[in-house]
């Protein structure tokens, strides 16, 4: 057998954007690219129309853009996201992975070269390529950015916020032949940023101080640090809304956290020791080069209080800190990092913008990146703002226009908004109140979505939030950021703990051989208009923001209300529940063990091993796992989540494995280990090659009771090539 090829792509960092000195240039280049033009619809920042200009940007200033590409067949993806997310569906739960959804949906290579040759002939340096092709990343100086787009690039100054920012007069234009292609153009201005939805009590939330660099991060300035904790313990919250009851805590699931800004180690171990939890380490994944925890800045809190929320609600759960710039182009390129990466099944979002003052296109390419992570399978929930339904109030449209919060109003994610909790002496949930500057209203950007339904609400256009939990600073969180304990609120709290509910749910869909959440608005609304939504959502009747109060059922305060944890769990599994700790029903609890859904799910796999190649058989069907063979230094691995009945006397994990090797001798060279989380079970290796498949067996009675995560890992030297194929697993209890 020929050693498998293993496709590599140069990563390339993308350069932040250079903030421009507001002086009068020379003469930016005054004709544009000789071919027929078509304008970019979108492209300018709202704010341009309410500053103050104050002259040219320099010629030879440098500029980053983001060129954002058009989806393809939008019409057969929508019809897709609809299916794989409904129950009974022939598609449900057949997510896709990046590659076959880039196949299917995304810009092909052709466009993204078409795209690159055009701004390498204008001048431009193309610095890099999202994984998924939806978006070419390149710099040049203000002309050729000019030149490129047809735009002049002019120094402004915001009167709302004292903010000097520079941006493009006029809407950008590309040639014709582009614009099939084109979705858009983001960072030709440098005025957006994200603001944190963070509050402490007795404050209102911050803005970036008046003056302020473009790209200052707005934070909240921490009160006096105390020396012990006061506020909601995990304890608390767990108990009130149930998530202590699931039998859950996120084994096995990966939370990626979207953030603007750093983290200290230190604080998040501090909060892990106070409250006796432990899971695995946190770890940062830089976007564009940031990287903020050596000088973590204002938005320090906000970055440990989505790390310590989600901690708290899953504990076991795996936390990547995706940490971009606070730009349009820092934030559309961290969508696209995480969903092609494909690492974590949830993503929360503590940050946004109001839409108004947000440029739409940038709003499209980081909405398009949400529609490959609903493909996917991968959760998304956004902070609804805490500006209540005047979202603008901290930005330049300001506190008389009703506004929503993006990404919380896109409808390829579920926006979270805010309540006051009441909690009971014995940890139990006592009742709820609208917080009445949780962000909610109607968006001016996003069609209502076919799902919306329910909501009592008429219009053509779609409504925030869709869900809430506890985020009023008066009954906010106990913190531990910048070397002391805090108390915060905002629905920055409220998305990492319905995010970290989320990771609970994968790993019990995982373990009971069913698909991941995956976009929840969805299956959340087909809910809560059933007969079961009393019993899976604590419906928040009572208080208001400044334009929506809150009633029976959904409203644009609090969605349709919070999180009964375990019945909410049991009612999206299908009414299943976990069997009881003193019997057994004899089962096999392996989800796919064979493949032939011709996707990973419920297993979590390396990029390319759920394979149906004809250059290894199967063991049974077409589809089955081929890790390694490569003939280089490489790791594969595929795992699965599942619950042992404690009354089961008998679990046995069989699988079928063929080895292939061009290794001889029986020096292990390349190996097959088996685990159970952290207990390896057998390692197999090269020396154990045989022609055709054997059948393995593998005892995990001893783990009757637990939640086990089955892990397959196979490694390879960096020579002579060995594969090991998988097929038709099963652990069969009784």
């Amino acid at each position: 057998m020929r050693p498998r090829t293993l496709a590599l792509a140069a990563a390339i960092a993308v350069l932040p954007l250079t903030a421009v000195s507001l002086g009068v240039s020379t003469a930016q280049a005054a004709a544009p690219h000789a071919a027929p033009r078509v304008t970019l619809p979108n492209t300018v920042n709202p704010a341009v129309a309410h500053s103050e200009k104050k002259g040219d940007v320099p010629a030879q200033q440098q500029i980053s853009v983001a060129v954002s590409l058009k989806l393809r067949d939008a019409d057969a993806l929508e019809h897709f996201l609809a299916a794989v997310g409904t129950p009974g569906a022939p598609e449900f739960g057949k997510y896709l992975t990046p590659e076959q959804f880039t196949d299917r949906f995304g810009p092909t290579r052709a466009a993204v070269d078409q795209v690159r040759a055009y701004l390498t002939a204008q001048g431009l340096t193309v610095t890099d390529v999202s994984a998924n092709r939806q978006v070419v990343n390149a710099r040049g100086t203000t002309a050729q950015v000019s030149q490129a787009f047809g735009t002049h690039e002019s120094a402004y100054v915001d009167p709302q916020t004292q903010r000097s920012f520079f941006a493009n007069d006029a809407a950008a234009s590309v040639p014709s032949d582009l614009a099939a292609t084109v979705q858009g153009v983001s960072g030709l201005d440098n005025h957006p940023v994200r603001r944190t939805h963070l509050v402490q009590p007795g404050t209102t939330p911050d803005a970036a101080a008046p003056g302020s660099a473009p790209g200052a991060v707005p934070g909240t300035t921490p009160d006096a640090a105390a020396a012990s904790p006061s506020g909601l313990s995990p304890t608390q919250y767990t108990g009130a809304y149930n998530l202590n009851r699931t039998g859950a805590d996120g084994t096995g699931v990966t939370v990626a956290l979207w953030e603007f800004d750093g983290y200290s180690k230190s604080n998040l171990t501090t909060y892990d020791s106070q409250y006796g939890l432990s899971g695995p380490a946190v770890s940062t994944v830089s976007v564009d080069g940031a990287n903020y925890d050596a000088r973590p800045g204002e938005g320090q809190g906000e970055v440990e209080l989505d790390s310590e929320i989600v901690r708290g609600a899953a504990p076991e759960a795996t936390q990547l800190v995706y940490e971009a710039p606070n730009s349009d182009q820092g934030e559309i390129d961290m969508a696209n990092k995480i969903v092609s990466d494909n690492r974590a099944s949830v993503i929360s979002i503590s940050w946004g913008s109001c839409e108004p003052d947000t440029t739409p296109a940038s709003m499209t390419a980081v909405d398009n990146a949400f529609k490959q992570a609903a493909a996917q399978g991968i959760s998304v929930f956004s902070a609804s703002g805490d500006d209540g339904s005047r979202d603008c109030s901290r930005s330049t449209s300001g506190s008389t226009v009703k506004a929503v919060d993006f990404p919380a109003s896109s409808p390829h994610q579920t926006g979270v908004g805010g309540t006051n909790l009441k909690v009971s002496g014995g940890n139990a949930y006592s009742s709820e109140s609208a917080w009445s500057t949780a962000g909610g209203g109607v968006s001016t950007v996003f069609a209502k979505p076919s799902w919306q339904t329910g909501t009592g609400i008429n219009g053509t256009m779609r409504t925030v939030p869709d869900v809430s939990s506890n985020a009023d600073p008066q009954s906010g969180f106990a913190i531990y950021t910048a070397g002391g304990w805090q108390v915060y609120g905002g629905t920055s709290a409220a998305a990492p703990l319905w995010s970290g509910y989320a990771a609970q749910f994968n790993q019990k869909a995982r373990a009971a051989g069913q698909p991941v959440l995956g976009e929840a608005s969805p299956r959340l609304y087909a809910l809560a208009n059933g007969s079961g939504y009393a019993t899976t959502f604590h419906d928040v009747t009572t208080g208001a923001n400044q334009d929506f109060p809150t009633r029976t059922g959904y409203d644009q305060v609090t969605g349709w209300g919070s999180p009964v944890a375990d019945a909410l769990t049991t009612a999206l599994l299908g009414g299943t529940t976990t069997p009881p700790s003193g019997g057994c029903t004899a089962a096999q609890l392996v989800g796919n063990g064979g493949f032939e859904t011709g996707s990973a799910a419920p297993w979590t796999a390396s990029s390319g091993v759920v394979d149906n190649s004809a250059s290894e058989a199967a063991h049974s069907g077409s589809w089955k796992s081929w890790m390694n063979g490569y003939g280089s230094a490489h790791t594969d691995s595929m795992s699965q989540t599942v619950s042992v009945p404690a009354g089961c006397k008998s679990a046995s994990l069989t699988f079928w494995l063929h080895i292939d090797t061009a290794e001889t001798g029986s020096t292990a060279y390349d190996k097959l280990t088996v685990q159970a989380n952290s207990t390896t079970l057998k390692t197999y290796s090269n020396a154990d090659a045989a022609a055709g498949y054997t059948q393995r067996t593998l005892d995990l009675s001893s783990f009757a009771g637990q939640t086990v995560t089955i892990k397959f890992t196979g490694t390879e030297d960096s020579s002579l090539q060995t594969g090991f194929v998988v097929d038709d697993v099963a652990l069969n209890v009784s």
